[in-house]
């Protein structure tokens, strides 16, 4: 993104569609500036293994300080060049230099990381009573976040390896899955579109997969169902390709972390990661499955709304009524500071930080990864934040919603880089969180019952995607680690999948037979098993914070910004404790479900008022 001019708070800005200002980190896309920034980690690394000798059990307390803030500067430096390269490769998964860069950054990393494996294996190695006299020490000494980097260090003691065990593991996952995966990304990135649109055909020209999947909520019903079955028809074709990769993905995993470093399951490995019980996420999976009756009556509504005769898979984004409207994207980056202004003036001074510093690429262009993101590399690093920009106000919710994740990390930048960002399910509240505070600023400016109703059916749709659709994802992705250890084809994981379609949708929807093949095209499924299910417990969350601040307003906004401001440097339990959440008990996440049922049963008394 660039900044056309800046003229003041009274004139406002003007923002218009680019790439993102990289120049802030350190260079990586010639190999001589790349080959400068790896020796200047290699120096910083070398540092570090020099005092290898200086750990015992008799290691002065001042010590270990000296050697944490060492490896967090370390760490901060590594995040820095690494992601430079990560983001030049998002910016252009098609670029040989971008991705000889990020290879070469990835080898770097693992070699880095197998060096300094020695400080957190020492530190897990010593016994109880010796770790906690430390941490004693430590905290007279009034360095939390250090403290709480080494106690979370602790709770993974007993999945680690022997030092060398762990080195060959780094040096497998660099030149085995990680490869593997950056396969994934360079084929599915590449993919051009051509749905059997009129429209589409006289432009002459392969659509990106985002510009595919905005014609999912087109008001014509052809056009989503060409849309769709092109999309499924691209990843039919390479679903082979596709299909080994992840069998190799779901192998090595179980492998690895189950029969190696000892998990219970394939989904403990992202319980434990995430510290939150792997109760909780089974009342959370629970709670889904139990109310997807709540969304199944919604889609038929919605059905009987659009003229159909029974709802379609293919028609669950379409819009309730025909809608042109497009939103310039300087319009959209002023309504979005706004929004987060009139919450509270330093989260929205904070948002417009990250556009004022060009840390935004917001245009859709081919080879661009697809989707939306926010990276958030150091806490002297304002976050950078992917956009795929083509001006639906859904587009407008998912700035608000990347700028949410950006603003809980700024808010969060007082801790070090080992505890600024908050474990995944709590990722995110400031994300969803910034949504619902846009999608009530839209249903407050329009007056309109049938506008209305379009922006209640849109934030719905978006419940789901965010609720249902994630959950069931995740319950599919149990299901088929568990089938492929049993030795299942790729034609059972397509069947697999299909049932778990069935059981989300019910009798009463048509689901196609390609649409069993969906699951191919969900990235996080290969690059971050179970990751999933972060977005349904962040959307359930704050679906119960937002009801609180309806009903507390002013007195909720400290309490919430001070969990923000937590980011990493607590326990997910004591930052949900603060909030009043008990994330084992399934009422908690029925009551969320309660909410949206609510929001179902206004749309359809709006939908009985004439527009």
């Amino acid at each position: 993104m660039t900044v056309e001019t800046t003229t003041g708070r009274d004139e406002g800005a003007r923002w218009v569609l680019g790439p993102w200002d990289l120049r802030e980190l350190p260079e990586t896309n010639d190999s001589d500036s790349l080959d400068r920034a790896l020796a200047a980690l290699d120096e910083q690394a070398a540092a570090f293994e020099k005092r290898r000798g200086e750990l015992s059990t008799e290691t002065p307390v001042d010590v270990i300080i000296e050697l944490v803030l060492a490896y967090e500067a370390l760490v901060e430096s590594s995040m820095a060049v690494g992601g430079r390269a990560s983001l030049e490769f998002s910016a252009n998964t098609q670029s040989d230099q971008a991705l000889t860069a990020l290879n070469r950054v990835r080898e770097s990393s693992t070699r880095l990381e197998n060096r300094v494996l020695f400080f957190r294996l020492w530190w897990q190695s010593l016994d109880d009573d010796h770790a906690s006299k430390i941490l004693s020490q430590m905290r007279e000494r009034n360095v939390p976040d250090q403290v709480f980097f080494l106690e979370d260090l602790r709770r993974l003691a007993n999945y680690q390896l022997d030092e060398r065990s762990e080195q060959i593991i780094n040096l497998k996952d660099a030149n085995g899955i990680s490869g593997v995966l950056t396969l994934y990304s360079m084929i599915t990135n590449a993919f051009g579109f051509e749905p059997d649109i009129e429209d589409v055909k006289q432009e002459g020209r392969a659509l990106t997969r985002d510009e595919l999947t905005a014609l999912f909520y087109s008001p014509k019903p052809g056009d989503r169902r060409a849309a769709y079955r092109e999309q499924l028809r691209v990843y039919r074709d390479h679903s082979k390709v596709l299909g080994q990769m992840y069998v190799n993905r779901v192998r090595d995993w179980h492998s690895e972390q189950v029969e190696l470093r000892g998990y219970r399951s394939a989904i403990d490995v992202r319980n434990v990661a995430n510290d939150v019980p792997g109760e909780a996420i089974e009342a959370l999976l629970t709670a889904v499955e139990e109310n997807v009756g709540i969304f199944q009556r919604y889609f038929g509504l919605k059905a009987q709304w659009l003229g159909l005769e029974r709802p379609s898979r293919f028609d669950i984004y379409a819009p309730l009524k025909p809608s042109d409207e497009r939103v310039p994207y300087s319009e959209a980056v002023d309504l979005v500071v706004d929004t987060y202004s009139r919450f509270d003036g330093r989260a929205g001074d904070l948002v417009r930080r990250v556009f004022d510093e060009g840390h935004v690429d917001s245009e859709i262009r081919p080879g661009k990864k697809g989707g939306a993101f926010c990276a958030t590399l150091s806490p002297k690093v304002t976050p950078y934040v992917l956009v795929n920009y083509a001006g639906r106000l859904r587009d407008v919710a998912t700035i608000a919603h990347e700028l949410g994740h950006a603003l809980h990390s700024l808010l969060a930048n007082g801790h070090s880089v080992m505890t600024q960002s908050s474990s995944l399910p709590l990722a995110e509240t400031a994300s969803v969180f910034g949504e619902m505070l846009m999608v009530d600023r839209l249903l407050e400016e329009r007056d309109d019952p049938s506008a209305q109703r379009e922006i209640l059916a849109s934030s719905l749709d978006d419940i789901y995607a965010t609720v249902c659709r994630q959950a069931f994802f995740v319950l599919f992705e149990k299901r088929a680690h568990q089938a492929i250890q049993d030795g299942a084809s790729q034609e059972e994981l397509h069947r697999l999948y299909a049932s778990t379609l069935t059981q989300q949708f019910g009798s009463e929807m048509v689901v196609d037979d390609e649409f069993a093949y969906e699951w191919l095209g969900i990235p996080h499924m290969y690059a971050t098993p179970f990751y999933c299910y972060a977005y349904s417990f962040g959307q359930l969350l704050v679906v119960a914070l937002y009801q609180r601040y309806k009903e507390l307003g002013e007195a909720f906004k400290p309490g919430y910004l001070r969990m923000l401001a937590h980011g990493g440097s607590a326990r997910p339990e004591t930052v949900l404790r603060e909030a009043q959440v008990d994330a084992r008990d399934p009422e908690f996440w029925r009551g969320g479900f309660r909410v949206v049922e609510d929001m179902v049963d206004r749309l359809e008394a709006l939908s009985s008022v004439p527009s």
